[in-house]
């Protein structure tokens, strides 16, 4: 058998970043609350439950908890993540009393910086993303005149925009950089005066590169990521497109029974993937064994 792993994949220096801050953070005598869950990935979000993190979705959530520390005296911590968060909630958390740890991504705030300065001065903004997607919506609440989303070359071409004003296209910094690309190219063709700032992670660049180059060498693919995570998607989607027998998986339970003892097998992982998650995939493919 011939194994391969990507070098480049599991956690990014952003996620990381994220991860240890929480992990740092528990066993202080601050009730810890991330707003949204610190990543996508199940695993690491239930270990963190069981350690007393709780997860926050609203204002209205983190109003809830000030009165609360207001009222007993307890003090509690909110915990932005990688993703990071539009300018009125990082606003409203830090005047609401709590302490806040922000550990929005560096290449995130990049993004919120040239969208707010870029909106300020008339231009529009284009995010090519996935709507929806948590850091998209918080990069959207940086802009001072609402931002449009472009995740599909269909929503390119009928992208409404004025042709008499300038346009900042700025990118999800997990997104597909091939179908960014391809994104762009539909826009400029459309005659729109365009100022394009790839701001795709050069970590991302370099994660779905080594993927094709990994799949398109494999009879079989794995690739290990959270059920909501975007970029393992992405990945999955890269190495589908050049190794037909690949699967997307969570963790190793997620593996059918399968002898791969004759096969060439490769292996990556998106962002928000643990070390002892691939290491776990990595001694089922190689023993047949499954440690749990």
């Amino acid at each position: 058998m011939e194994l391969t792993v990507a070098r480049n994949a599991g956690f990014c220096f952003g996620v990381e970043k994220a991860v240890s801050a929480v992990y740092e953070a528990v066993g202080q005598k601050n009730r810890i609350y991330t707003y949204g869950p610190i990543i996508h990935n199940e695993t690491v979000v239930e270990d963190l439950t069981r350690r007393g993190v709780g997860v926050i979705h609203s204002l209205e959530e983190v109003d809830r908890l000030a009165a609360e520390s207001a009222e007993s005296g307890e003090k509690i911590t909110i915990v932005i993540r990688s993703h990071g968060v539009s300018e009125d909630v990082i606003s409203h958390i830090q005047k609401s009393g709590l302490s806040v740890i922000d550990t929005t991504c560096p290449f995130v705030s990049r993004i919120h910086q040239l969208v707010e300065d870029a909106s300020k001065k008339g231009s529009q903004i284009v995010i090519i993303g996935n709507a929806g997607h948590p850091e998209v919506v918080g990069t959207m609440g940086w802009s001072h005149e609402p931002a449009a989303v472009i995740g599909t070359a269909e929503e390119a071409e009928h992208w409404d925009g004025d042709l008499s004003r300038p346009v900042l296209v700025v990118a999800q910094t997990t997104f597909n950089t091939d179908k960014f690309q391809e994104l762009v190219a539909i826009l400029q063709r459309r005659a729109y005066n365009i100022a394009v700032v790839n701001t795709i992670c050069n970590a991302t660049r370099m994660r779905q590169q080594e993927a094709r180059r990994v799949a398109a060498q494999s009879d079989v693919m794995i690739v290990i990521g959270g059920k909501s995570s975007s970029n393992s998607a992405k990945l999955y989607e890269i190495c589908r497109k050049e190794c037909r027998d690949t699967y997307f998986i969570q963790t190793v339970k997620d593996l059918p029974e399968r002898d791969f003892s004759t096969l060439r097998v490769g292996i990556t992982a998106g962002a928000s993937t643990p070390k002892n998650i691939i290491e776990e995939v990595q001694n089922y493919v190689r023993t047949g064994r499954r440690e749990f």
